[in-house]
Parts: structure tokens; C-alpha cells; sequence
């Protein structure tokens, strides 16, 4: 069984757990708070990102795209279609969103989030800097306009099949989800993505995620949110 090391509330260890979730591979997890920069994290990872898939008797795989690869590569398994469609064009598009989500996203919404929310509570004297969520939120509403116009258009992120960039772009709302960031009221066709996505068994096991004294925004956890 292999074991990921992750942070409850980091994107790219949401989008590994739910990879092995939805291909119902069993997945021990240890959590580690990549930002304290610890010694045995800093020996596998000197970049001390996450996540990192750990075997019982092979190297570590380190980071988001390796791990993806990994996944896709031991674990998929043959009674599920994969999240990784088979034809070109549909892979690009796929790989497109993907980059989209976990750069483009990331870099001007999520990460500056999880830096003034959760980060700073490990920092003495540290508390969030409100313009900078403000500016985060005012990025965050550009994107979800752009995803309310994918959705209108299509089934899925990618197109009219669920695939890996919906579990990417999963991962990062319901983190930002959790710490009260979204305002669903306003989310049109994303929220309605959201709520079938949600549904899927493979998200149980991220609704159940808490962070210590830091209990998720009101309906995290409901499916009729």
C-alpha cells in the first residue's frame, strides 16, 4: 500500500488523493506542513513541495506531475476508464485546463490563500494581509467566469467526459471551499459541476478533512450546499 505525504488542505495532495480514490486504490497518508521546512522532508524533497508517494520498497516519487504519472502508470486500473482520455485532441484540451488550474490558478488565487490563512498561523506575529486576499478574491472571480463559460458549454472541464483536469480544478475549489473563499450564490454553472462532482464517493474522503482548530466554512461537507 502506498503511502502519500500530504497537507489536508494542499491542491496537488487533494488531486493524488482523489486520483487513487476514484481508481479505489488503498492509500495510507501522513500529513506534514511542507512550509516548516522539517530535516526528513527537506532529505526526499530539498524543494519541501507536495506530494510525495512513498512504496514500501521503491524511491519516493516526488511531486505533482511525477505522482500523477505514477498513479496512472501502476494503479489504473482496468474495470475504470482512466481520466486521461485516449484521444489527442481531447487530451490536449485536458492537459490545457490542467495547466490552467495548478499554475494559473494557483499562482494568483490558491496559493496566496493558503499563505495568509494557514501558513501565517505558523509564523509568530504573523496574521493575513487583507489586501492581499482581496486582490486573490478579485482573481478568484475572474476565473470563475471563465470556468461558468466552460460549463455552459460543456459536461465537464475538459469536455463532455470527467477527466483529471476536474479533479484538478476540484481540488483547488474545495480548498478554497473550506476556508470560506467561495461565494456559491455566485458560482452559476460552476456550482452545479460542483455539486455532481462532489457527490462522486471518491470526494468522501476529502469532506471528512479537518484542519486543528480550524473547522471548515459552513456546508464544506454538505452535498445539497
Amino acid at each position: 500500500m502506498p503511502t502519500l505525504l500530504h497537507h489536508p488542505l494542499d491542491p496537488s495532495s487533494r488531486l493524488a488523493r482523489l486520483m487513487c480514490a476514484e481508481y479505489g486504490v488503498p492509500l495510507d497518508v501522513e500529513e506534514i506542513k511542507p512550509w516548516l521546512r522539517e530535516p526528513g522532508l527537506l532529505e526526499i524533497n530539498p524543494a519541501a513541495t507536495l506530494p510525495i508517494m512513498m512504496g514500501e520498497h521503491d524511491a519516493p516519487v516526488v511531486g505533482l506531475l511525477a505522482v500523477i504519472h505514477a498513479i496512472e502508470e501502476q494503479y489504473t486500473p482496468s474495470v475504470v476508464e482512466g481520466l486521461i482520455p485516449s484521444s489527442a485532441p481531447a487530451r490536449a484540451e485536458m492537459w490545457r485546463l490542467m495547466e490552467w488550474v495548478i499554475f494559473k490558478l494557483n499562482d494568483e488565487v490558491t496559493r496566496y490563500i493558503l499563505e495568509e490563512k494557514i501558513v501565517k498561523r505558523d509564523q509568530r506575529g504573523a496574521t493575513p494581509e487583507p489586501s492581499v486576499l482581496r486582490v486573490a478574491k478579485a482573481n478568484l472571480n475572474e476565473h470563475m467566469l471563465y470556468f461558468n463559460w466552460l460549463f455552459a458549454t460543456r459536461q465537464w472541464l475538459a469536455g463532455n467526459s470527467l477527466t483529471l483536469a476536474d479533479f484538478a480544478l476540484a481540488a483547488h475549489l474545495s480548498t478554497l471551499d473550506y476556508l470560506g473563499d467561495i461565494d456559491w450564490g455566485k458560482a452559476g454553472e460552476t456550482r452545479l459541476w460542483y455539486s455532481r462532482i462532489k457527490s462522486r464517493p471518491a470526494f468522501r474522503t476529502l469532506l471528512n478533512d479537518r484542519v486543528v482548530a480550524m473547522p471548515p466554512h459552513s456546508g464544506y461537507a454538505d452535498l445539497d450546499f
